[in-house]
């Protein structure tokens, strides 16, 4: 089984600035723009027969026993977003392995995939 964990790159901060900003214009663009992004995500990985286990506000996290070329699906992925949001991905054994990878990647920079297999 190969999980795949993706989260959106800085949602965080965009979302706090709109808050310290009072701009509830951008803040409700956001939420539309990541709504959009997610179900685009969730139904391409659904698509190519991984169970999507989690998709709300910007992360999607899904399974699957198919083989996966997970860098060419990467781009795939990256290519549902709208706008200027990026997304990053973690892949694993499991779902803590996934969460691992997705953290590597963050903290390489973002907008990339990383893969961890088997982590004990």
């Amino acid at each position: 089984m190969k999980y795949i964990s993706i989260d959106g790159d800085d949602i965080g901060v965009r979302i706090t600035s709109c808050y310290l900003s009072n701009d509830e214009g951008r803040l409700r663009l956001i939420s539309k723009q990541l709504e959009e992004s997610t179900l685009k995500i969730a139904s391409l990985l659904e698509s190519e027969g991984f169970h999507v286990i989690f998709r709300a506000a910007d992360g999607v996290v899904a399974k699957t026993n198919a083989h996966c070329n997970f860098e060419e699906m990467f781009l795939r992925l990256n290519s549902c977003s709208t706008s200027d949001i990026t997304f990053s991905a973690g892949v694993g054994s499991s779902l803590m392995e996934a969460y691992i990878a997705l953290m590597k990647s963050k903290s390489n920079g973002k907008n990339q995939l990383s893969k961890l297999d088997g982590f004990k």
